[in-house]
């Protein structure tokens, strides 16, 4: 489907792409630290992970040291992005990731990859997903004005879908994701694939926490993805129980 086509379903889901659906988060870290080291400025990989989900150029404006002159700010930017192409053969899908997309389109739900990433990075990451049959829509940073956390980019694909907040969840790997969907009162499944831990995703608040897409996918009847998939019919999730599933189990 053409991204710009409206997807003829009422109820919808957004996937994050980095540290959500396909496994990237470190190598993201990487590129930042060697950007970093190439300016002769000493960043702990810690730290920078610690800010990975949130737009580039928000990460700078937490990690660069103040005063940086907006050339320091160009190259490192740039270098990152070079840098993280390189990585780009290494990069896979989670496990389960492919599937968890497939099973979302077929059970009734419009799928949006509600990406930050440049545009050339999402098309590399979308061959990598090799999921094109499932997926409606795809945002990438041109797509918004502001970077996570502000709520830009879950707006845009919520515009390329045509629905609104409360027909929508959210998964995400980072407080970035979970923070910008609160923003829209959109309900965040948060996934611990990225490398932050659930006591964390979920006092960002996040109504669910699992260790991956394939974790997800075993639960997905019973999450907040079940239930929008039934809500139209009327029908009770396979497998709900009360409450809201806090599996973090190790893939």
């Amino acid at each position: 489907m053409d991204d710009q086509t409206k997807s003829s379903k009422d109820v919808g889901v957004l996937f994050d792409v980095d540290g959500t659906l396909v496994d990237s988060t470190y190598f993201h870290t990487i590129a930042w630290w060697q950007a970093f080291r190439q300016q002769g400025l000493e960043v702990p990989m810690a730290s920078i992970h610690r800010h990975i989900g949130m737009g580039g150029d928000k990460l700078l404006d937490r990690l660069l040291p103040a005063g940086s002159v907006r050339d320091v700010r160009d190259t490192v930017e740039r270098a990152h992005g070079a840098i993280f192409s390189t990585f780009w053969p290494a990069i896979r899908p989670f496990e389960s990731a492919r599937n968890l997309l497939q099973v979302c389109a077929e059970s009734g739900l419009a799928v949006a990859l509600a990406s930050s990433a440049h545009e050339r990075d999402l098309r590399v990451l979308r061959s990598i997903l090799d999921a094109e049959p499932w997926i409606d829509c795809a945002t990438s940073s041109a797509d918004a004005t502001e970077s996570k956390p502000s709520p830009d980019i879950l707006l845009a694909a919520l515009e390329k879908l045509q629905l609104k907040a409360a027909d929508v969840a959210f998964v995400g790997d980072s407080v970035w994701d979970v923070k910008a969907a609160a923003r829209l009162g959109i309900e965040t499944i948060g996934l611990t694939c990225g490398g932050i831990s659930a006591a964390e995703l979920f006092e960002a608040g996040a109504v669910e926490v699992y260790s991956g897409p394939r974790a997800l996918l075993h639960r997905l009847g019973a999450s907040s993805i079940g239930k929008l998939a039934h809500r139209n019919d009327g029908a009770e999730p396979d497998g709900a129980t009360p409450g809201a599933p806090r599996d973090a189990p190790s893939q």
